[in-house]
């Protein structure tokens, strides 16, 4: 038994009382529960401390859970607030709205399914709009053919009846004829220009190496150059990824513009390239009539014209802004009436 204890119950017993068999039976069931007392607290204690630590574990995990939740709430606001797909009224803003716990669930539920609904409407906006496409493609090329072919038969017969009739026309008649093979083939180049430019966009996928410097040597050497113009490159054009024919049409109506507006008894064109970091800058600068600042955004627009030259189809320019457009590049000119003018465009590398 615990000494301090027996000691102070034998403090109030005499000794005949401290000696007797009763008493010790007595003290030794005190001391019994005292050991069993002793027991249970020692257990209380251990228990104490283990749901204690068990206590602080599970705390410490729903402070981490808590965090991890806060962290994505407040991902999830940066994007709610990053996408504006929703509508707060003017006394509101993103902070005062309660986005939190199935609120913010639902909200970004019906945000999904609004997303899902708007995506769907515009596959099947595209998916009509490639249709169309694809019909006026159809529509371009068949009234192509069918401009064409009554243009050819004019033309031949025109050509036939001066031939055949060359004796017995006079200056009028053959001034006629002569004005309506112009016209003609005014048209053939109109319906020509129409075709390219409506299918410009097809096979835009062809990208490969394209050696723009052999193409403008190549362009050179086709095209119907007059013997008063000079073209000279200012330095070796690079290579280039895109489509042979699509960047041909480009260098090579730029030239024909070059040509066709030269007024100078010594014409000069001159092509070039600066390397930027990310786009090769391309330009045509000729000493021609040059244009006025007015109409530099019209004439990239289809059938502006700035003269009535049967020569032009006035789409030319519209056609090289199409192209360049869609490889990723832009185009602006600089002018001066009576000095010249230079077209820039640029091309992705």
């Amino acid at each position: 038994m615990n000494s301090l204890l027996k000691r102070q119950i034998r403090k109030y017993l005499s000794e005949e009382q401290a000696s007797s068999e009763d008493l010790a039976a007595f003290i030794d069931a005190v001391n019994r529960s005292y050991a069993n007392f002793d027991d249970q607290y020692v257990m209380q204690q251990r228990a104490m401390s283990i749901s204690s630590d068990e206590l602080f574990i599970a705390n410490e995990q729903l402070k981490q859970e808590a965090q991890a939740q806060t962290e994505v709430i407040n991902k999830l606001r940066r994007v709610i607030e990053t996408l504006k797909f929703y509508e707060l009224p003017e006394h509101k803003s993103l902070d005062t709205v309660d986005l939190d716990g199935l609120k913010l669930v639902d909200f970004i539920d019906n945000q999904t399914k609004e997303i899902v609904k708007i995506n769907k409407q515009r596959e099947k906006l595209v998916e009509e709009l490639g249709y169309q496409n694809q019909e006026l493609s159809d529509y371009a090329h068949m009234v192509s053919h069918d401009l064409k072919s009554p243009l050819r038969s004019i033309d031949a017969l025109t050509a036939w009846l001066h031939e055949d009739y060359k004796d017995k026309l006079d200056a009028d008649g053959a001034k006629s004829l002569s004005l309506i093979r112009t016209n003609v083939e005014k048209m053939d180049t109109l319906i020509s220009g129409i075709l390219d430019y409506s299918t410009i966009n097809k096979n835009k996928t062809d990208f490969y190496d394209v050696s723009i410097d052999k193409l403008v040597d190549s362009i050179k050497t086709t095209m119907l150059v007059p013997h008063h113009i000079t073209i000279l490159k200012a330095n070796t054009l690079p290579v280039v990824k895109g489509d042979k024919f699509r960047l041909q049409q480009v260098f090579q109506n730029l030239i024909d513009n070059a040509i066709k507006y030269n007024d100078k008894l010594e014409g000069l064109i001159e092509i070039g390239v600066e390397d930027t970091t990310t786009f090769w800058k391309f330009y045509v600068k000729d000493n021609g009539k040059g244009i006025d600042d007015n109409y530099f955004d019209k004439i990239f627009k289809t059938f502006q014209k700035l003269e009535n030259n049967p020569e032009s189809s006035g789409i030319g320019l519209s056609i090289v802004k199409k192209i360049v457009t869609l490889y990723g590049g832009d185009i602006w000119v600089e002018s001066e009436v009576g000095k010249g003018t230079t077209f820039h465009f640029t091309l992705k590398k």
